[in-house]
């Protein structure tokens, strides 16, 4: 074999992918932003076209062979080529295994239960969704089957979402989570309520989108290749490279802090992707290494800095300009609101330190519906039983409850401890970087350039090169440690509480 030959045949392999990539994530996020109710048809039917070609592609014998020429030299390539053959190898292996009229029939699926979740939020009606929900966890069963019979459905995919992940590290990580968490949460409670009214109004989509952009600006976001859209559920994106990402957010009338945070934690996943070296756009290492590290970045910017004491400081009187009502109140009253310890319905609303217990009870869901333990239909009455148990909080219906999230109507079941992990490795690595950036200060100054660089150098530019674990080694110098963020829970609740 030659070796240049090769190297090229490799790069012109990925950047036909990126290409068919970009196509199927620009029908997806038009599906999700802008396309009419009734289009779905239509996006279904090049998407079976789509990825009946890319199934094809990726399971060629020329491609085949080529990857198994590059492996059987790995030595003589680089750090980033024997990446690329590994992760292009395990996805051709991968796909191999799952039968090509389901592997479209399944994209297809995604596609029309992406629409039927949305009219079943609107009316609150789960029993629109079951069946779609139904054929969703089924499928992801059996394809775990398929592609790796030695584990346990809901195993392999834990994996998939973050390499090393599976069920016995989860059932010790939110172990030890719940057991600093609730009694941290039963003292908050018990003190006199946080006033957050300084958050209520009303507020036009037109000024919520004005600091929208003021806030992408801010936090550091290239507005040249980073666009901003509305959704039901916000989102990011990036369509073919990370010279292109895409967030989304959901404008509420009457709290503009739902927005601001959603903006600020989406914009977290577009600075990371983004970020990444350039020698990896259009290759397979393009954008995040896994879902955990990507909600590192997310929560890190949208809690650790946007919600911190400097934040507020710094951007309560932009607030103060773009919401006039908001003047009769002080900065401390809007740290403090957007710091209120109170157990409620919405996991992508709640405070920081409640978070998790809202992706606690997803987890277990899960776990029980993909080991056959609980059925799709009773996911609705499981949920409101959680959630009573957990956070306290009766459910009032569909919307408000097991409907609330996209993820299971995009086939990501396994994401949601990537919420939980992320929020603590974000907390390590706001540990390690003080030792070097005057994080505070800066972020007191409105200034995220010397920890957008930290963040640049020590993760964003890698992209998925590396593994999750060899990154936070390569961060942190040490193992991950959850009680690190524990620590840093505790001591916000301090701030705001005195507990």
């Amino acid at each position: 074999m030659d070796l240049k030959n090769a190297r090229e045949r490799l790069a012109k392999i990925q950047a036909k992918h990126a290409a068919y990539d970009h196509a199927l994530e620009i029908i997806s996020y038009d599906g999700m932003t802008t396309a009419p109710k009734g289009t779905a048809q239509n996006r279904a039917r090049a998407l079976s076209v789509l990825t009946e070609d890319i199934y094809k592609m990726s399971t060629s014998k020329n491609t085949e062979k080529l990857l198994e020429a590059l492996d059987a030299r790995k030595d003589e390539l680089t750090e980033a080529e024997k990446r690329q053959v590994f992760l292009l190898l395990k996805s051709f292996r991968d796909m191999k295994k799952i039968p090509m009229d389901e592997y479209v029939a399944y994209q297809v699926l995604l596609v029309e239960a992406d629409d039927v979740w949305h009219k079943a939020k609107e009316t609150s009606d789960f029993a629109l969704f079951e069946p779609y929900l139904e054929k969703i966890f089924e499928t992801n069963k059996r394809f775990a089957g398929y592609l790796d019979p030695s584990k346990k459905p809901y195993d392999y995919w834990l994996n998939e979402f973050e390499e090393g992940l599976n069920m016995k590290i989860c059932d010790k990580f939110f172990g030890r989570l719940k057991e600093r968490l609730v009694p941290l949460i039963e003292k908050a409670v018990k003190k006199p309520q946080v006033d957050d009214s300084v958050l209520k109004g009303n507020f036009s989509d037109a000024k919520q989108e004005e600091l929208a952009e003021y806030l992408m600006k801010l936090i550091g976001l290239d507005t040249d290749h980073v666009g901003l859209g509305t959704t039901e559920h916000p989102f990011t994106t990036t369509i073919g490279s990370h010279h292109d990402v895409r967030i989304t957010t959901n404008y509420k009338k009457d709290d503009f802090s739902s927005s601001m945070f959603s903006v600020i934690h989406e914009g977290g996943h577009a600075l990371y992707e983004t970020g990444a070296n350039d020698e990896f756009a259009y290759t397979v290492l393009d954008g995040g290494v896994s879902m955990g590290i990507h909600e590192s970045q997310s929560r890190f910017y949208e809690n650790i800095l946007g919600r911190s004491r400097g934040f507020c400081d710094y951007i309560f009187p932009e607030l103060c300009r773009i919401f006039p009502s908001v003047k009769k109140y002080t900065a401390d009253d809007f740290y403090k609101a957007v710091n209120k310890v109170q157990p409620s319905l919405i996991r992508t609303e709640a405070d920081e330190v409640t978070y998790c217990l809202h992706v606690m009870i997803r987890y277990e869901l899960e776990k029980r519906v993909m080991a056959g333990e609980l059925k799709v239909h009773d996911l609705p009455g499981e949920w409101n039983r959680l959630y009573k148990e957990y956070l306290g909080v009766g459910v009032p219906d569909d919307r408000r409850g097991v409907l609330q999230d996209s993820h299971w109507s995009g086939g990501m079941i396994g994401y949601f401890p990537s919420y939980a992990l992320g929020s603590a490795y974000g907390a390590q690595f706001l540990k390690k970087m003080k030792e070097t950036v005057d994080v505070d200060g800066d972020i007191a100054k409105g200034d995220f350039s010397k920890v957008n660089e930290w963040n640049r150098q020590n993760i964003w530019q890698y992209a998925s090169l590396y593994t999750p674990a060899q990154l936070l080694k390569r961060v942190l110098g040490k193992d991950f440690d959850p009680d690190c963020y524990l620590d840093y829970l505790e001591e916000k609740a301090k701030s705001v509480y005195g507990v």
